[in-house]
């Protein structure tokens, strides 16, 4: 009798676990839903690099897809006077700051989208 309700419960979790990987083939795996629409660019009005005297690289831990960054980028660049450029390949954000960089509210920026930064170093 135990045997029976122990292999009824492995056939229900093997049948899960079939269907689950058929919906991951059928909608996409990725984090964010890769194939759903991605969130809208956060445009930076003032793009002169002159006007940006501040540089910081942010190692952003976290991010996958290419949806994830363009999630940290629109929350960097949401911040007042900072204009921010993702790279997923390196997990990084260039950011540059119109003021001396507030770097914990950087970092809260990118926590609140769901990402940690690792680390934050000032540029060259």
């Amino acid at each position: 009798m135990t045997e029976g309700i122990v292999i009824g419960l492995l056939a229900l979790l093997a049948l899960w676990a079939v269907l689950s990987a058929v919906r991951r083939l059928r909608r996409g795996s990725a984090c964010c839903g890769e194939r759903e629409a991605g969130p809208a660019r956060v445009a930076v009005k003032d793009r002169n690099r002159a006007h940006y005297p501040f540089a910081l690289t942010l190692s952003i831990g976290g991010m996958t897809c290419a949806q994830c960054a363009r999630r940290v980028e629109n929350a960097l660049n949401s911040l007042d006077g900072v204009w921010a450029t993702v790279s997923i390949d390196r997990h990084s954000a260039a950011v540059r700051t119109k003021a001396p960089p507030d770097e914990a509210a950087l970092r809260r920026a990118v926590q609140q989208a769901g990402y940690a930064v690792l680390r934050c170093e000032r540029a060259s």
